[in-house]
């Protein structure tokens, strides 16, 4: 979501039509909870991403993401593919996370999964999007 938003300010547009993704005040709070994401799971305390609400705010962001992704006329079919794609590694994910963790610690794994992450939704994004007209 922090993408597309970057995306956003960028002037890009996204094939699929969304007004969402074009009000500043869900702008704002996709950049807010990006970088919130960052800090939040370097933290001891931080719940794992299978728990309900993060599967739940996980199906909600895939959804908007792989409806704004989806060619023009597919966006059901595109949040479709998003979350049945986003539910499963965020199991997978996580147990290599755990994995990461018990070898070089939270700190420096969680560095690692941010930077894949961030690299593979910029990509996508980028990948995706056109100069608005």
């Amino acid at each position: 979501m922090a993408a597309l938003a970057g995306a956003h300010l960028a002037h890009r547009r996204t094939p699929g039509r969304l007004r969402l993704l074009t009000h500043p005040l869900f702008t704002a709070g996709a950049l807010a909870m990006g970088v919130g994401e960052l800090f939040g799971d370097k933290m001891k305390s931080a719940p794992d991403r299978t728990v309900f609400l993060g599967l739940l705010a996980r199906v909600m962001s895939a959804g908007i993401a792989g409806s704004a992704l989806a060619p023009r006329g597919r966006e059901r079919a595109g949040a479709i593919v998003a979350v049945l794609t986003a539910v499963p590694l965020a199991y997978l994910t996580l147990a290599g996370r755990k994995t990461a963790m018990r070898r070089i610690g939270q700190t420096r794994s969680g560095l690692i999964e941010d930077a894949l992450v961030v690299a593979s939704g910029l990509a996508v994004v980028a990948g995706t999007v056109r100069r608005r007209r």
